[in-house]
């Protein structure tokens, strides 16, 4: 007994201790050194598939008289029943009850059941249909309308419920008491599938005006774009022309400022194109780019431009092509204004279409977008605007006051304070010349010295001034610039260039006394040979020699020294020739004078070889040079020069190799070019003899040990 108590059905009244799968007992691995055969993972999957046992299933039933059938019923309901009373919320066993008794055959119970079910969980549309389609599969007809009833009823928002319940009256044939549901559901006002759904079904039956009612009742329902190009759609497709644009023209009525008044508007055109009304869809066109705005209207203008291309003449193409991209660059500059290069464009564009009034009225949308940060950076393109603006004005337009007007706007708008822009300043001056106003060009350059001076305002401004011959502007002009920039060589040189010019050799001497005087110089080698080359014109040797020593207390650089030592070589040219063809004429004057020449510029070479040597031992590089430089000049000198006196003091080339240290430590090595002069080669030599010395010393010392 006690077994057959703990028996289970399902498994065929067997006990779970019958159908336990008892496997070995894993044993211990002792020896784990890998086998001499081995297998991969995929032989041991198959083997244990193969070696898997069947799976025990309880045996069927076979019912062969009524008692039997009665106890399986009664075992089957009690099954269910605490099923149910286990997972009352559980929809799905509901569902497998009802269909179970309705396999019986047992329909009143079945309907018991569903009922039961909707009780617990009415608002489960799942449990309406698969009730209804019981009814509808064993051919209850009414059970099923009336199932349906309560549905839609209960649930009217389920659309699925009115689509089976219309679906089977219409299968049935019963089409008014599909027409009276679908009157039923419309009251709700559904979503536009359940209209157009009506709809469709009314002209399966031919019923075009009933149709024609609902499609009215429906655009009042959803007064939409898309609602109303299905009305106009209709009424085209069964060639009501006429009734077709009615309904276009009230939907534009009633639509036209909506999001989607584009699709409305392409539709409208498009219904008059294939009307053959060109200049009805034209005006539809125009009229709708005009009040669509520009960012919702990008398919309109290319259903135009397709229109112009295909009906239009040249005329009408440009125009639209341009309306096109002016769409495009409104759009780019709508979300980023202060985007310059899109503004650029955009009065290309305009520039391209020759419109005066747009073109003015986009430059100055453009220019009123002025950059949030008073930093030059962000104003390096906004200027531009300014003077694309300015230029159109004058050269385009040729309206030479509002030019000026352009021009004075910008420079009070500029922040000169912080920054300015010379090239602003400039090109206002130079449009004051071009209209012969030279006063208004004056004041405009003496007012941006004034509020912000810059190189390049001085430089116009003075050469300006130069071209007119107003030389003593040229000087005051000159004056305010070293006073604005005292460290700017370029100014001194040029003004000093200017004095000379003039003829006025004690100006532009003391000039040059004055600038390389000055503290902090820029470009001071610049000054430096300026200065030395005009008292060489001069012919002023001594001032040169002078000035070379005075630079070379300054600094000892090898250009300097090298520069020196030519000067003395060409020492000799008589007054009024120039000193780089000294060399070439230096045969066509007397020995004397050429051994002179030679001597101090040895000297030169000799006092620069003793300051390498001693105070800058480590420019190798640099004395190698300048000896090179001294074979050169030797050689160059012919018979008076003599090339052994530099050979002696020439240096060994060696080749060495150096470690590269970096943050890291030591990074490899690297070759490089050392210079061995004579007296550090001795030097050596004699610390090799001293070197093997000791050791000799020292291996004599030794052996006397030994003895």
């Amino acid at each position: 007994m006690g077994s057959f108590k703990d028996a289970d059905p399902t498994l065929g009244f067997l006990t779970r201790k019958d159908t336990e799968v008892k496997l070995p007992r894993p044993t211990r691995v002792k020896n784990k050194t890998p086998a001499p055969v081995q297998i991969t993972a995929e032989q041991i999957l198959r083997e244990a598939r193969e070696r898997q046992e069947a799976e025990i299933r309880p045996p069927k039933q076979k019912i062969t008289d009524p008692t039997e059938l009665a106890d399986y019923r009664l075992r089957k309901r009690k099954e269910f029943e605490d099923l149910i009373r286990r997972v009352r919320w559980n929809v799905n066993v509901w569902i497998k009850y009802a269909q179970w008794e309705e396999s019986q055959k047992d329909f009143k119970r079945a309907r018991s059941v569903w009922e039961r079910a909707l009780e617990v969980d009415y608002r489960n549309h799942t449990l309406w249909l698969k009730y209804a389609e019981v009814e509808m599969k064993n051919k209850f007809i009414n059970h099923a309308r009336n199932v349906w009833d309560r549905a839609v009823t209960l649930l009217p928002r389920v659309d699925q419920l009115w689509y089976k319940y219309i679906h089977m009256e219409e299968i049935i044939g019963n089409v008014a008491g599909a027409r009276q549901i679908y009157e039923r559901w419309m009251n709700w006002m559904p979503d536009q599938q359940g209209w157009l759904s009506f709809i469709k079904f009314e002209l399966r039956y031919n019923e075009v005006e009933r149709a024609r009612a609902i499609f009215e009742r429906f655009v009042q329902c959803h007064p939409k774009v898309g609602a109303w190009i299905r009305y106009a759609k209709f009424e085209m497709k069964n060639g009501e022309v006429v009734r077709a644009r009615n309904v276009y023209e009230r939907s534009v009525e009633i639509l036209a400022d909506d999001e989607e008044a584009e699709q409305l508007f392409v539709a409208f055109a498009e219904f008059e194109e294939r009307c053959k009304e060109t200049d009805r869809a034209r005006s539809i066109y125009k009229f709708a780019l005009d009040h669509i705005p520009k960012g919702r209207a990008e398919d309109l203008y290319k259903k135009f431009v397709g229109f112009e291309k295909q009906y239009g003449d040249r005329q009408g193409i440009e125009d639209a092509i341009v309306g096109k991209r002016r769409f495009q660059y409104e759009d780019e500059v709508k979300k980023n204004p202060l985007n310059y290069d899109s503004w650029f464009d955009y009065i290309r564009l305009e520039e391209s279409a020759g419109n005066k009034d747009r073109i003015r009225e986009v430059y100055e949308r453009a220019i009123a977008n002025v950059p949030p940060a008073p930093e030059k950076r962000y104003w390096q393109r906004y200027i531009y605007l300014w003077i694309n603006y300015a230029l159109y004005e004058e050269l385009d337009a040729g309206d030479m006051e509002r030019t000026r007007d352009v021009y004075r706007e910008c420079l009070k708008l500029i922040p000169h304070r912080k920054f300015s822009f010379a090239k602003i300043w400039l090109l206002a001056a130079q449009f004051e010349i071009r209209q012969l106003n030279l006063k208004g060009a004056r004041k405009i350059l003496g007012t941006a010295i004034g509020q912000a001076p810059k190189d390049k305002i001085f430089k116009k401004y003075i050469e300006i001034e130069l071209n007119l011959g107003n030389f003593d502007r040229c000087r005051k002009l000159y004056e305010k610039y070293l006073e604005w920039s005292p460290e700017n060589c370029y100014a001194w040189t040029k003004y000093a260039e200017l004095e000379k010019s003039l003829c006025e050799t004690e100006r532009t001497r003391a000039l040059f006394e004055l600038a390389i005087a000055q503290p902090a110089l820029d470009m001071p080698e610049l000054l430096w040979k300026a200065y030395i080359d005009f008292e060489l014109s001069e012919g002023e040797f001594e001032r040169t020699r002078e000035l070379y020593e005075r630079l070379l207390d300054r600094t000892k650089h090898l250009k300097v020294w090298i520069s020196y030592a030519k000067f003395e070589a060409s020492a000799i040219v008589e007054d009024g020739v120039d000193s780089d063809a000294a060399e070439d004429q230096a045969q066509d004057y007397p020995r004397e004078q050429k051994e002179q020449c030679v001597q101090r510029a040895r000297r030169v070479f000799e006092k620069a070889l003793n300051y390498y040597r001693t105070s800058a031992p480590e420019l190798k590089e640099e004395r190698g040079m300048l000896l090179d430089e001294w074979l050169n000049m030797e050689a160059s000198f012919g018979e008076v020069g003599d090339v052994s006196l530099v050979q002696s003091k020439l240096p060994k080339k060696l080749k060495k190799r150096r470690s590269i240290i970096t943050e890291d430590g030591p990074a490899g090595y690297e070759e490089y070019i050392d210079y061995m002069f004579p007296e550090e080669a001795q030097t050596s030599n004699l610390k090799i003899l001293e070197a093997a010395y000791m050791w000799k010393k020292r291996k004599v010392s030794s052996d006397d040990d030994e003895d």
